[in-house]
């Protein structure tokens, strides 16, 4: 489908006004674009006079000619209020990146670049903090489009760069650009650079400026030696400073009053209180009458000198000379007062202002803050000086004012009034409030028993995110350990882990801290995330506290869960700490009523290399329990290092026991053990185990019983050796019987049984 264009008369509606002709090269262009399909030429069109009514032109609208009538069409719109030429070029230039295809659009918008309207851009730019942008387009203007630069476009545009510290592209404007217009610079350019020169600690750069000045034609006023001393005094240099002074006064050049107040000001600055001085006498000589800046100025030197009281005498001479004392005055004489500590002299200063009704400014109070913050005694008057700030909406330069206040207010008791500046702090313009605040005032509202207040901190901080900046500082210790403590003794433990997992991002690594949260979640019953609690502090090396892992123990046994139980003694030997003996026997005993016998059996060896020794019922019943399941050896490893250990078992017991229940080769591999490390056992006991082995027709392990026991010197029943021997022959074992015989047959003569006989070694 071919594309349809727009007709002749719409052409008035794309320019500003729309009255005017369409131009001539625009016509030509659009025309030229129409297609084949548009065989008849277009109406001419009779644009309306200006005295042309609206209802008029409306008539000649489709709507008129349709027969509607005019008067009920809604009335005309008034025409916006278009925007001036330079804002729309400095929004292009702002909002685009710097091409070719943007510079041909200033050029369509408008050909010729006037005086007025490239001032327009470079302050516009200016205003927006954008040198840069004014740079820019000052290039483009000269170099592209024609414009020719006059001096009030370099008068314009050099102190501006000097201002952003684009201090080499104004000096090569200066001493390059203008030269080559044929454009001389005024002294109030040359004077501004020099002033930046300063500013940027460059006196050196201001100097040689300063002296190229007359090379340039320009002849040197008070301006030009008002700019350079300051620069050069910036950098305490007063022995330069004094000749360039006396310089000044043989070219015959009269030192105005900025001229004075720049030297004492400079000479303050490096508390050369002499110089200052002589110069606020040479200024009468000159016939130069001081005013109220002078005045404050020489006071201001006076108190970075530390000189109070010539300070307090010039302050008190300014109404003598016809100056009141304004708030400049007041507030460099309260700055000294606070940094002299002498509070009350501050606080009388402060309230004399008041009372002449002077404005209290930002620095009024900034100077006063920090004299009333660290003074227990004056936090009453601290308080009053916030409220005044907040009800004149001024924001302290020192946001640290509000810290150290809350400080000073924990440390008096008055909890109430720390929280108070604590919320009001927060009403300030432009002020984060410091997590350190939130840390001093959890802390003094938990020392003054207020928890549930401290709580209420802590969810506001938590509610803001503020420590999870990475700029922000990190709390002490006491700061947050009382409250955490607190949290997880009251079933609150995952808040106090949330607190606590965004100071562990910042390197947090308390031990106390950690061992709360353990005990916390052990007693509520989360002993997972107890258990990763734990793990974090091995993974970091954190020391921890036995009596975290035996409440994690305990709530583990309370579970019914002895594997994680045992996982956590393990655990808790693997720190370092020894549990106590009941902890141990708890456990043996959950994982012995659990089936877990084996396991048991390896927590009663550690607790017994350990040299726990105590309540050893449960080790008893374990190795009995190990012979049951069959497992021999190990039991009778556990037997071996009982007796090592001087707690020696009751085998009596243990083999009647496994006798009785029929595990007659487990008794029998005991009693062999028994009898080889000369265990004092019972004869009636072995007796008994080689009865069960007759019974059970284990002949050769009652056979070889029976020889150890007579070799150790024991004196067994002839009746059962008599039918051992006859089932060793019927089972083909002669050699054995014969042996029998003759260890029966010499020791049969002296040996005679008397009472209960032991098994003891020879």
């Amino acid at each position: 489908m071919a594309r349809r264009h727009l007709r002749i008369p719409i052409l008035p509606l794309l320019f500003r006004n729309p009255h005017a002709p369409t131009p001539l090269h625009l016509r030509h262009a659009l025309c030229s674009s129409t297609t084949a399909t548009v065989d008849t030429p277009a109406p001419a069109i009779n644009p309306p006079t200006p005295t042309t009514s609206a209802v008029e032109t409306h008539a000649e609208s489709p709507a008129a000619a349709a027969g509607e009538p005019v008067g009920e069409s809604s009335p005309p719109r008034a025409p916006r209020e278009e925007e001036p030429l330079r804002d729309t070029i400095f929004t292009m230039i702002r909002r685009r990146k710097w091409t070719t295809r943007m510079e041909n659009s200033i050029r369509l918008l408008s050909p010729t670049l006037t005086a007025p309207l490239v001032h327009g851009v470079i302050s516009a730019a200016a205003a927006a903090n954008r040198a840069d942008l004014s740079l820019q387009f000052f290039r483009f203007a000269y170099r592209r489009a024609g414009f020719r630069p006059e001096p009030a476009t370099f008068a314009l545009l050099v102190p501006i760069l000097a201002s952003k510290r684009m201090l080499n592209h104004a000096r090569c404007i200066l001493l390059e650009t203008m030269p080559a217009f044929s454009v001389a610079p005024g002294e109030a350019t040359v004077a501004a650079l020099v002033a930046a020169y300063g500013k940027a600690g460059i006196p050196q750069e201001a100097v040689k400026l300063f002296r190229l000045m007359p090379e340039l034609g320009i002849t040197r006023t008070a301006l030009s030696y008002n700019a350079v001393l300051k620069a050069i005094l910036c950098r305490g240099r007063e022995a330069m400073s004094r000749r360039i002074y006396n310089a000044m006064i043989a070219d015959g050049v009269v030192p105005t009053l900025a001229t004075y107040n720049t030297l004492i000001w400079g000479f303050g600055m490096g508390k050369k209180m002499e110089s200052a001085v002589r110069v606020f006498a040479d200024m009468k000589t000159h016939g130069v009458t001081a005013d109220v800046t002078t005045y404050n100025t020489l006071l201001n030197a006076w108190v970075r000198a530390g000189d109070l009281e010539s300070a307090r005498n010039v302050f008190d001479e300014m109404p003598g000379a016809g100056f009141e004392q304004n708030t400049i005055s007041y507030n460099v004489m309260i700055k000294g007062y606070v940094e002299a500590n002498k509070v009350e002299e501050a606080v009388g200063l402060f309230t004399e202002m008041g009372e002449k009704g002077l404005r209290l400014s930002e620095k009024t109070f900034a100077a006063l803050m920090p004299g009333l913050c660290d003074n227990e005694g004056k936090a009453a008057e601290a308080r009053k000086a916030v409220e005044d700030m907040a009800e004149r909406r001024l924001t302290p330069k020192d946001k640290s004012v509000f810290l150290r206040l809350v400080t000073t207010l924990c440390k008096a008791g008055d909890l109430d009034g720390a929280l108070e500046v604590h919320r009001k702090s927060g009403q300030f313009k432009h002020v984060l409030v410091d997590p350190r605040q939130y840390g001093v005032l959890m802390e003094g509202l938990c020392a003054g028993g207020k928890c549930d207040g401290a709580v209420e901190v802590l969810d506001d901080l938590l509610e803001k995110g503020t420590l999870l900046s990475p700029k922000s500082p990190v709390l002490e210790a006491p700061a947050y350990n009382p409250v955490i403590e607190y949290l997880c003794n009251n079933g609150n433990t995952n808040k106090a882990e949330t607190f606590f997992r965004q100071l562990m991002k910042k390197g947090v690594d308390d031990k106390s801290a950690f061992n709360s949260l353990i005990r916390g979640h052990a007693k509520e019953g989360a002993l997972e995330a107890a258990q990763e609690i734990l793990a974090i502090m091995t993974r970091r090396g954190v020391p921890t506290d036995p009596h975290s892992h035996a409440l994690l123990i305990d709530g583990f046994l309370k579970k019914n869960e002895p594997a994680d139980a045992k996982t956590a003694l393990d655990s808790m030997m693997e720190q370092g700490h020894l549990p106590r003996p009941a902890l141990f026997q708890s456990v043996m005993a959950a994982l012995f009523n659990d089936g877990r016998v084996q396991t048991a059996s390896r927590v009663m060896k550690t607790m017994i290399e350990k040299g726990v020794t105590e309540n050893m019922d449960m080790a008893h019943k374990i190795v009995e329990a190990l012979f049951m399941r069959g497992h021999v050896d190990e039991a009778i490893g556990r037997v071996n290092l009982m007796v090592e250990n001087v707690c020696m078992p009751d085998l009596d017991k243990l083999l009647v026991a496994l006798g009785q229940k029929d595990k007659v080769m487990e008794a029998h591999k005991l009693a062999d053990f028994a009898l080889d490390r000369d265990f004092e056992v019972s004869f009636s006991t072995y007796d008994r185990v080689l009865e069960a082995l007759y019974t059970e027709e284990k002949t050769l392990p009652a056979y070889s019983m029976l020889c150890k026991i007579k070799h150790k010197g024991g004196v067994v029943d002839q009746k059962g050796c008599d039918a051992l021997m006859s089932s060793l022959k019927s089972g083909g074992y002669s050699k054995q019987a014969d042996i029998l015989s003759r260890i029966l047959a010499e020791s049969g003569s002296s040996t005679s049984k008397k009472g209960k006989k032991f098994a003891m070694g020879a």
